[in-house]
C-alpha cells in the first residue's frame, strides 16, 4: 500500500508542477499585455481562434473553424516529433540544441529528390519518411560519436552542424531550387505534401496531416520503449549517472550514439513532416523556430513521451495562433515567442517548484500534528 501510495504522490507532482508552471506563464504573460495597453483575454481568446479552438467572427468562403483546426494539427504534428527527439536526448544526459538543422537537411533532401519528382502518394509519402529517419539519424548518429570519441560536447556539434546545414542548403536553394517570385524552394508536387489535401466536410475545406498518425504512434511506442524495453533502461541509466552505468556494465558510449541517432530520427521525421507538410517551401539560410521551441515543449512535458503530447498541444496554440491573434488585437506576433520563453524559465524551475510544494506539505502535515497531539495540547 505504501508504495502505491509514494507512486500516486509521484503522479500527482507529475501533472501538477507543469501545471503551476503554466498558471505562472500565464500570469506573468497577462502582466506583459497589460502594460501594452491590451485586455489579456482578447489576447488569449485571439490565439485560440487562431488556431482552430474557438469561433472567429466571419470566416471566408468555404473555411470555417474546422479549417483552422486542421492547419493546427499540421504544425502540431512536427512539434510532437521535435519535442520527442528533444526529450530522447535529455533522458540519455544530452542536450540536442540541432533539431533545427536536423529538421533542415531531411525536409531539403526529401524535397529535392521526392517533392519535385512526378512520383504517386503511395510512393511518394514512404520514401519520404525514409528519408527523415535515414538523414536525421545519421546527423544524430555523428553528434553522438563526436561526443564519444572526441569528448566534444552535444550543444557545440549541434549548434555548428546547424550553421554548415543553413548555409549549405541555402546555397543550393538560391542557385538551383529557387521560385523566381518568392525567392524560396519552390513547393513540392501536391501528390508529395504529406496532407490528404481538398477534404470536405459541412461544406468546410481542410486537409489532414497523414504525420499526424505517424506521430501519435512515435509517442506510444517511445513510451514503451523508455519504460518497458532493456535498451530504455540502458539510455536512462546513462542519463541518470554514466558512471554507475559503466560500473554495471553499460557500454556508454554506444548507447550515447544510440539517443542521439534515436533523436536525430525524431526530429527528421519533424522536418519533413514541415516542410512537405505544412510550410511546403524553405526559407534560405533560415532555421525554423520550432527546433527551439520543442525544448521548451520537451521540458515543460516533464521529459517524458505522453508530457511532450500535451505540451505540444499547448505550445503550438501559441505559435499557431500569433498570426491571427496580432492582426485582430494588435499584439506583436513576437508575444508567442514570449510566452514560450517564460514557460520554458518556469519549466525549468520545476525541481524548485516541486521542493517548495514539499516543504509547505511538510509544515501542514507537522502544524496539524501539533494540534492533535495531546501533550502539547495540555502544554
Amino acid at each position: 500500500m505504501k508504495k502505491v501510495s509514494n507512486r500516486v504522490k509521484s503522479s500527482l507532482s507529475g501533472l501538477l508542477v507543469p501545471f503551476i508552471s503554466i498558471v505562472l506563464t500565464l500570469i506573468v504573460a497577462s502582466i506583459i499585455v497589460l502594460l501594452l495597453g491590451k485586455n489579456p483575454i482578447e489576447v488569449f481568446l485571439g490565439f485560440l481562434r487562431g488556431s482552430g479552438m474557438a469561433l472567429k467572427p466571419r470566416y471566408g468562403g468555404g473555411q470555417g473553424m474546422l479549417t483552422d483546426f486542421f492547419s493546427y494539427l499540421s504544425i502540431l504534428t512536427p512539434m510532437i516529433f521535435a519535442s520527442l527527439g528533444v526529450m530522447l536526448g535529455m533522458r540519455a544526459g544530452l542536450f540536442n540544441i540541432g533539431v533545427a538543422g536536423q529538421m533542415l537537411l531531411p525536409g531539403f533532401l526529401a524535397s529535392v529528390i521526392v517533392g519535385y519528382s512526378d512520383l504517386p502518394s503511395y510512393l511518394a509519402w514512404p520514401l519520404i519518411i525514409i528519408i527523415g529517419l535515414v538523414v536525421g539519424g545519421a546527423l544524430g548518429a555523428l553528434i553522438g560519436f563526436f561526443k564519444h570519441r572526441f569528448n566534444i560536447h552535444e550543444v557545440v556539434t549541434s549548434i555548428m552542424l546547424n550553421y554548415i546545414i543553413s548555409y549549405i542548403t541555402g546555397f543550393f536553394i538560391n542557385t538551383y531550387f529557387a521560385d523566381t517570385v518568392t525567392r524560396n524552394s519552390r513547393p513540392v508536387k501536391e501528390a508529395s505534401r504529406l496532407l490528404i489535401a481538398g477534404q470536405t466536410g459541412g461544406g468546410i475545406r481542410f486537409d489532414f496531416p497523414v504525420g499526424l498518425i505517424v506521430a501519435l504512434i512515435a509517442v506510444f511506442l517511445m513510451r514503451f520503449l523508455l519504460e518497458r524495453m532493456t535498451v530504455g533502461f540502458r539510455i536512462n541509466a546513462v542519463g541518470l549517472n554514466k558512471y554507475c552505468a559503466r560500473y554495471a556494465g553499460i557500454n556508454v558510449g554506444g548507447n550515447v550514439v544510440l539517443a542521439m541517432a534515436m533523436s536525430g530520427t525524431l526530429a527528421g521525421l519533424a522536418g519533413v513532416t514541415y516542410y512537405l507538410g505544412f510550410a511546403n517551401n524553405m526559407v534560405p539560410k533560415v532555421l525554423v523556430s520550432l527546433g527551439y521551441d520543442s525544448i521548451a515543449v520537451a521540458v515543460l512535458g516533464n521529459v517524458a513521451p505522453v508530457g511532450c503530447l500535451f505540451a505540444s498541444i499547448l505550445v503550438t496554440i501559441f505559435q499557431k495562433g500569433s498570426i491571427y491573434m496580432s492582426s485582430n488585437v494588435g499584439v506583436p506576433q513576437d508575444i508567442a515567442s514570449v510566452i514560450t520563453g517564460i514557460l520554458l524559465m518556469f519549466s525549468a524551475s520545476g525541481q524548485y517548484i516541486e521542493e517548495t510544494l514539499q516543504r509547505l506539505g511538510r509544515a501542514s502535515r507537522s502544524k496539524r500534528g501539533s494540534k492533535t497531539d495531546p501533550d502539547q495540547a495540555k502544554a
